[in-house]
């Protein structure tokens, strides 16, 4: 007979041979294809009948078209002369580009060829389901701007929009003429200043509750049967949560993934760029950062923390005292006086 060794050595043999054949398998085996980006609809979608249709309407501003890239329809406006300077101007995490709505047309006004935008998931741009990361918010501009023919430009972001326009910048350095604007940036939010609502809501396990249809259908009642908020930017934001599936993993992927936090080094790279490009030949290498002391959102105390990391020789300071996060609808004017001022005189031309 074996003896009890023997049959334990056979028994285990036995047991392991399996999974070892059966990892080989999968580590030597031809890879499936991956499954095709699933895309979510954007406003385009929506019946119109929703108010979406009559706060932010497709021909909001002039001289709009859309554009296919891999990821997804890309809506987009050109306003004012096409030998004008140049600008972009990136909006935030949530409002889409109904945010510039007091500052964009009055630029084109002043003489400056202005390029508006839906990001990926806000707005009339779709909504991919994909990680809201830096990269896919700069490859979205980088190939926007190949499609229009701008070989640079200027750039002008707010809040969210802000961080993006320093890491465009930083990543695609030499579509940029060097001069950049950011208005209330993140890029340097501590998790503290985050409110619990939304780490809460960003979390994984929410945002499986929150893009399953019982819970659409319910924030779609919610929606239908609320009364009107003023503030137009407000409801805009109610409609797409409550009608558009991509939105509220977008809104959650960019707090968790995007560039509202960790950009530090970011804005170090921005100021050395903007250093070097001052001494050369061709000048230019500016950074404007515009700041509400009354922000609640992304707090005035990060005007400073910015500021140094991109140094004081590279950026200068605008305060807007007793203005909050939302600068560019509620002090646009001003707004627009510190861009016109900082991008060019009026009526400048390339």
């Amino acid at each position: 007979m074996p003896s009890s060794a023997s049959f334990q050595c056979v028994t285990l043999t036995l047991l392991i041979l399996p999974a070892i054949v059966l990892a080989l398998y999968f580590l030597t085996s031809f890879p499936h294809a991956p499954d095709a980006l699933l895309v979510n609809p954007s406003l385009a979608s929506l019946p119109k009948h929703i108010r979406s249709w009559h706060i932010y309407p497709e021909d909001v501003y002039s001289g709009g078209a859309y554009v296919s890239f891999p990821p997804g329809r890309t809506r987009y406006w050109l306003l004012g002369p096409e030998d004008g300077i140049k600008i972009v101007l990136i909006h935030g995490l949530s409002v889409p580009s109904l945010i510039w709505k007091e500052v964009a047309p009055h630029l084109a006004e002043r003489g400056f060829h202005v390029l508006l935008y839906d990001l990926y998931g806000r707005g009339y741009s779709d909504a991919p389901q994909t990680t809201y990361d830096v990269s896919l918010y700069t490859t979205q501009l980088a190939l926007l701007l190949q499609y229009i023919g701008w070989d640079s430009t200027n750039l002008c972001g707010v809040s969210m929009g802000g961080g993006i326009a320093a890491a465009f910048a930083v990543q695609f350095p030499h579509l940029v003429q060097g001069d950049v604007a950011l208005i209330a940036t993140t890029g340097v939010v501590d998790a503290a200043d985050l409110s619990r609502t939304s780490r809460f809501l960003s979390s994984p396990v929410m945002q499986f509750i929150t893009a399953s249809a019982p819970f659409r259908m319910y924030l779609r009642h919610l929606a239908s049967n609320a009364s009107r908020i003023d503030n137009a930017c407000d409801e805009l934001v109610r409609i797409q949560s409550a009608h558009l599936p991509g939105y509220n993993p977008a809104i959650a992927s960019s707090i968790r993934d995007g560039p509202i936090r960790a950009l530090a080094p970011v804005f170090a790279q921005l100021g050395r760029q903007m250093r070097k490009r001052a001494k050369g030949a061709a000048g230019g290498g500016r950074v404007l950062l515009v700041w509400g002391t009354r922000d609640s959102v992304v707090p005035y105390q990060y005007a400073a923390r910015v500021r140094s990391l991109i140094g004081d020789e590279s950026a200068s300071m605008v305060t807007l005292d007793d203005a909050g996060h939302d600068l560019t609808v509620t002090r646009g004017d001003d707004i627009v006086q510190e861009l016109v001022a900082f991008f060019g005189n009026e009526g400048a031309k390339e």
